[in-house]
């Protein structure tokens, strides 16, 4: 679970209510008409965009933005230096029967026991990385496009109660009605954009970024087992992956 996004969400949220509950009653705030625009004009828009399935799928990988499921990288070189030191002293075949957890590791290593060149085990691995990257970076364009489309869809809303006050202006009790549908649907849509998807969109771009290192680690260290390279070497070649800060890190 991250702590800093659940904590970012609902600590904006509380601010926003307690300054609201300060000043005025919180059903001055809710207004019906301005939620259909902001929330309804997002979500058609958002469906325009892109597919049904990517846009259920973008809100999976949402899920991202609250639970770190990611192996800390310097565990995840401990396991490959030690699946390293096994293959070079009882062979590849010698990981046949290791249980990895990593799905992507335990990819690599099903073929290094297999036998397949290491030049082909390296293609098909960044292949799978880069399908991976395109999945996710799809993911982000849509969080990306709600939190554009939100603060537009309340300027919509905006001009949808400026010009239904501007015709009720000879009505004195139904300016108030279309005032508040003009002003809250911008309040609407500016608390979706910066307070939820705009921030979601780049939480998921640094894990995604998390992701990638963790791959391409895997990928070299994948490579070092089919080459017999010395386990010294190759833990001084995965550890360049990470920043200095992260080395000392357990």
């Amino acid at each position: 679970m991250d702590i800093a996004t659940l904590l970012g969400i609902f600590g904006g949220l509380a601010l926003i209510v307690g300054s609201i509950a300060i000043g005025s009653p919180l059903s001055s705030f809710i207004n019906l008409p301005g939620i259909f625009i902001v929330f309804g004009g997002t979500i058609a828009a958002t469906l325009i965009m892109q597919k049904l399935p990517i846009v259920l799928g973008s809100l999976k990988i949402a899920a991202n933005a609250f639970f770190d499921r990611s192996e800390h990288p310097k565990q995840l070189i401990v396991q490959i230096i030690d699946l390293s030191g096994k293959a070079r002293k009882g062979g590849l075949l010698a990981l046949e029967n290791v249980k990895i957890k990593n799905a992507f590791l335990a990819r690599g290593v099903m073929m290094v026991v297999d036998g397949i060149d290491p030049a082909e085990i390296t293609n098909t691995l960044k292949i799978e990385i880069d399908s991976l990257l395109q999945r996710h970076e799809t993911g982000h364009r849509v969080f990306k496009f709600m939190g554009a489309t939100s603060p537009a869809m309340g300027m919509i809303g905006t001009l949808i109660g400026l010009v239904q006050m501007l015709r009720s202006l000879n009505d004195p009790a139904s300016i108030g009605p279309a005032m508040a549908v003009a002003l809250l649907t911008t309040f609407y849509g500016a608390v979706l954009a910066f307070l939820i998807f705009n921030p979601i969109a780049e939480k998921l771009e640094d894990r995604t970024r998390d992701e990638e290192i963790l791959l391409h680690i895997i990928v070299s260290g994948i490579d070092g087992i089919t080459r017999g390279t010395n386990q010294s070497i190759l833990e001084d070649k995965l550890i360049s992956f990470l920043s200095p800060k992260s080395r000392n890190k357990k």
